[in-house]
């Protein structure tokens, strides 16, 4: 299926007749698809869209003017071979942003589902973003990024290199994330500084207040105990083992960079 007969290519638009365009795709004016790229069915891609080769979008992305999707990494290691860029179904992707490629042959960077992606920013090579996130504009994430679901990070925000953000953490504009970020939590600070619950987040996804309590023990045991790090993690498994508890201590036991503190 190089173009399929429903879809709408703009007649100033350049696709390669080795891409596939899926049905009822709308290709904007002035747009360029490189070979080997996949557009799914339903995207619309905005005038002047660049989607470089290896990459594939799902179904249902709005890709606004500007932006380029699949770019060489900037990496001085990347040497040229075949990587890629995956973007899943359902995001919003605005105004001039750009998104990279693996650096390693074969290797990936991968967007999740309905992510609302803000304008002017950049998401480097081989970082991994989750479902349902938020990245406000002029936000620029470094190589080998992670960013669990239902994540928020605010404009201005830059995240160093195989930083971790937990799922539901909420990051405060102009932050610099320069250590692992737990999950369900909110923080800010030049460098970045646990500052309580994401309560609005939490509660936009629906945690009760029950749910907060808990959490908010979480957060007092871990940033205000005066216990070792190990020990405030046994205590809360002990005291309040919940699916969300649980999670924020396999996130900190797998930290290889560190979490940040209060």
């Amino acid at each position: 299926m190089p173009i399929d007969p429903s879809a709408s290519v703009a007649p100033t638009a350049r696709v390669d007749p080795e891409a596939r365009i899926g049905p009822g795709a709308v290709i904007g004016e002035y747009c360029v698809i490189e070979r080997d790229v996949e557009i799914g069915p339903c995207c619309h891609l905005e005038p002047y869209v660049y989607v470089k080769r290896w990459t594939t979008l799902g179904e249902r992305n709005q890709i606004s003017a500007g932006t380029v999707l699949g770019t060489d990494p900037f990496d001085k290691k990347f040497s040229g071979e075949r990587s890629y860029l995956r973007i899943g179904s359902g995001n919003t992707i605005r105004e001039h942003y750009t998104i990279s490629r693996g650096t390693e042959p074969e290797s990936v960077t991968e967007i999740g589902d309905d992510n609302y992606i803000m304008s002017s920013g950049h998401i480097a090579h081989n970082c991994r973003i989750g479902h349902r996130t938020v990245i406000a504009s002029c936000a620029l994430l470094a190589g080998y990024v992670e960013m669990e679901d239902d994540a928020f990070i605010s404009g201005g925000v830059v995240v160093h290199q195989f930083s971790k953000i937990g799922r539901l953490a909420m990051i405060g504009g102009n932050t610099r994330v320069n250590r692992d970020v737990p999950p369900f939590f909110l923080y800010s600070g030049f460098n970045v500084e646990a500052k309580g619950l994401n309560l609005v987040g939490l509660k936009r996804s629906g945690y009760k207040a029950s749910d907060l309590a808990v959490l908010k023990k979480a957060y007092q045991i871990l940033y205000r105990s005066n216990l070792k790090l190990e020990e405030a993690l046994a205590r809360i498994e002990g005291e309040i083992p919940t699916p969300e508890t649980l999670h924020l201590v396999r996130f900190i036991r797998t930290s290889e960079r560190g979490i940040c503190r209060e």
